[in-house]
């Protein structure tokens, strides 16, 4: 049995009432708040404009907030990833169009978005987009489990530990942790295990807060995770 029907995300507030609820809209502020980087690297790598993609950036985000971003827009696709890269297409086209017949008759020519694109030698848009979505999904859920730790006096050993993962462990010693946290060799293997397993869930768990169906979490990882490769 599917645990869509037991388990509530903020994008399944959204999509089953297109942004139309009180919760929904509250749900819907946290998303966009939450994913404003990916959404800007998008739009940056687009225009090749860093103010440029300031002012887009936020005239997209008052689009979505207003929910017009959900006119012709389907939220049920299952992955509010996907829905945003569509919507941010959609408002980035619509944007264009607009241009473009604002300049007609004026003489000036405008090149296709995918040529303008092409000329860049930067990391294509889609691609910028889900390798940003990925590192705020990671930095997300290191807050998440920092915070965790904190409240249950473990900050030395999340300190101690992040090392281990974040991918900065090259070149550190687990007997310098060890000693730093006053533990055996092994004790301190078996601490490292357990904290990479326990950063795994959260990062799940920030994952489903985006998807519309949970049964989608280990398929989104795994594109996630792809999406970091070089």
């Amino acid at each position: 049995m599917s645990s869509d029907a037991f388990f509530t995300t903020r994008w399944t507030r959204v999509a089953r009432s297109r942004g139309n609820s009180e919760e929904a809209k509250l749900a819907l502020s946290e998303l966009c708040e939450a994913y404003y980087d990916p959404v800007h690297g998008f739009i940056r790598v687009t225009v090749r404009d860093n103010e440029k993609a300031n002012d887009l950036t936020q005239g997209f985000f008052a689009n979505v907030l207003s929910r017009s971003a959900f006119d012709g827009a389907d939220p049920n696709r299952g992955r509010f990833r996907a829905f945003l890269l569509g919507a941010i297409k959609h408002y980035l086209w619509d944007r264009r169009r607009h241009k473009q017949t604002a300049k007609r008759g004026g003489g000036e020519a405008t090149l296709p978005l995918e040529e303008e694109q092409a000329a860049s030698a930067q990391l294509p848009p889609d691609q910028e987009f889900d390798r940003r979505w990925a590192l705020t999904i990671l930095g997300k859920a290191l807050t998440e489990l920092r915070e965790s730790m904190k409240a249950n006096d473990d900050l030395a050993k999340f300190d101690a530990l992040k090392p281990w993962l974040t991918g900065d462990s090259a070149g550190l010693l687990q007997t310098e942790a060890a000693d730093q946290l006053g533990l055996s060799e092994s004790a301190t293997k078996v601490a490292i295990h357990r904290l990479r397993r326990r950063f795994r869930e959260t990062v799940k768990a920030e994952i489903a807060q985006t998807l519309d169906n949970v049964d989608h979490i280990d398929a989104e990882l795994a594109y996630l995770q792809q999406a970091l490769r070089p």
